[in-house]
């Protein structure tokens, strides 16, 4: 029964809770000593994706693949951080940028989606020319995205070199975040994400004209409303139920058969209740469950070293056999 019913994250005491949690190292936390070398690719549907590349050791067989939340990038600071930690153990890791976050606005019509793991799919494909061993971490709806991609693929990974898996702050049942990110509550977060979603929607009307419409654009307030009218339609799906339905990760963490390790926080004001998967890490013999008491989004601060919890629940992760 792989559900770890005990944490051993506890956050500073003056964090009292899970929104200060998740805004404070959003806004002050710094991670400067993280040199990328960025590699670009191009995918088989003639887009590209920019790879950025932390190598401590040409010879390494093991590389670990970073994969961002929504809006984020490999510049976030969780990113950053957590590279830093994983390099500090001697892991090379590899931080890819989803369509159109790498700073330049990709060249066809779709772009990234909380279920798109084909592009993760080309990432560890490119990767495994080089190494042996791939180990995968994903935050927020990178999370949702890898742990999708290891239920959808299920059996075939089960003699593939990916080792383990681990992910953090992920709304694995999308259409209820999308509801709890719709309260008052969380109105900071869903006007920052719909603000930088909605510049990409107007940057990917003047680069392929007549393909979208935005008419409607700013009359757009809740995430329920953008994967109705542009997320879904883009990438193939009905509408945004269909969308939510086919793309939470949820529905496949049965199928996993690679190790992999779930962690959101009770306080995560992000996640709704179905986001806390208890039944299928009970019946599971590969996926594992921990949930904090607190922790905020991505968050997990402690007052030492320059890191966060989440970086030393990584590292330990990772080293153990």
């Amino acid at each position: 029964m792989p559900y770890i019913s005990k944490s051993s994250y506890k956050s500073p005491y003056f964090l009292y809770n899970g929104h200060i949690q998740t805004i404070f190292p959003a806004l002050f936390r710094k991670v400067k000593t993280v040199k990328y070398n960025r590699e670009r690719i191009i995918t088989p549907d003639d887009d590209f994706l920019d790879l950025d590349w932390s190598a401590q050791n040409t010879q390494q067989e093991k590389l670990i693949i970073l994969t961002h939340g929504l809006e984020g990038n490999s510049s976030s600071r969780y990113i950053l951080g957590m590279v830093r930690a994983l390099n500090n153990v001697g892991f090379d890791t590899l931080s890819w940028n989803m369509r159109s976050c790498s700073g330049e606005i990709n060249k066809q019509l779709r772009f990234y989606h909380s279920g798109a793991y084909e592009d993760l799919d080309f990432v560890i494909r490119h990767a495994s020319k080089t190494y042996s061993k791939i180990y995968l971490v994903g935050f927020s709806l990178g999370g949702n995205i890898t742990l999708k991609y290891l239920g959808t693929k299920g059996k075939e990974l089960e003699n593939s070199n990916i080792v383990k898996c681990l992910t953090f702050s992920v709304p694995c049942h999308l259409e209820s975040s999308a509801l709890k990110l719709a309260k008052r509550s969380n109105k900071i977060y869903l006007k920052r994400f719909l603000k930088s979603l909605k510049a990409k929607i107007i940057a990917k009307n003047e680069l392929l004209p007549n393909q979208l419409n935005i008419d409607n654009i700013l009359n757009i307030k809740d995430f329920f409303d953008f994967d109705n009218e542009y997320t879904g339609p883009i990438h193939g799906f009905k509408n945004a139920h269909d969308y939510y339905s086919k793309c939470s990760s949820v529905f496949v963490l049965d199928k996993i058969t690679i190790p992999t390790l779930l962690i959101n926080a009770q306080n995560d004001p992000f996640l709704s209740p179905e986001c806390f998967p208890y039944e299928q890490a009970f019946e599971s013999s590969y996926f594992h469950l921990e949930t904090p008491n607190s922790g905020g989004h991505c968050g997990f601060i402690t007052l030492k070293n320059g890191t966060n919890w989440a970086e030393e629940r990584a590292v330990k992760y990772f080293l153990d056999k």
